[in-house]
């Protein structure tokens, strides 16, 4: 079992930023994607944004010019949220693929105030 460590998330106003950090351990490699999704209540679990060992980058067309994904290194994932809106409101969840097998973090609340 892969243990993602998450951390970043918080309560913000409508128009501010926050940062989600996502790693994974170490030790293990042939990562070859890492990213996040996101769970509003009642909804199904979405896509944010991923970025692929090369260095591909995909986004939801709701956070396109407003999110940024990044690569710290081969193993840490960084997610830039600029210009939140209430509706990015969710928990969001780090995703990691290995070996065509999907892993997950536990989740982190993000929660933007109108």
């Amino acid at each position: 079992q892969v243990h993602l460590v998450e951390s970043g998330g918080g309560l913000v106003q409508a128009g501010g930023s926050l940062r989600l950090s996502c790693a994974a351990p170490g030790s293990i490699s042939s990562i070859n994607a890492m990213g996040w999704y996101r769970q509003a209540p009642g909804n199904e679990r979405d896509l944010v944004a991923t970025i692929s060992q090369g260095g591909s980058t995909n986004y939801a067309d709701s956070v396109k010019g407003r999110f940024t994904i990044s690569r710290e290194d081969k193993n840490t994932v960084h997610l830039q949220m600029n210009s939140l809106k209430p509706e990015d409101t969710a928990v969001y969840y780090c995703w990691m693929r290995r070996y065509d097998l999907n892993y997950w973090g536990q989740g982190t609340q993000v929660t933007v105030s109108s």
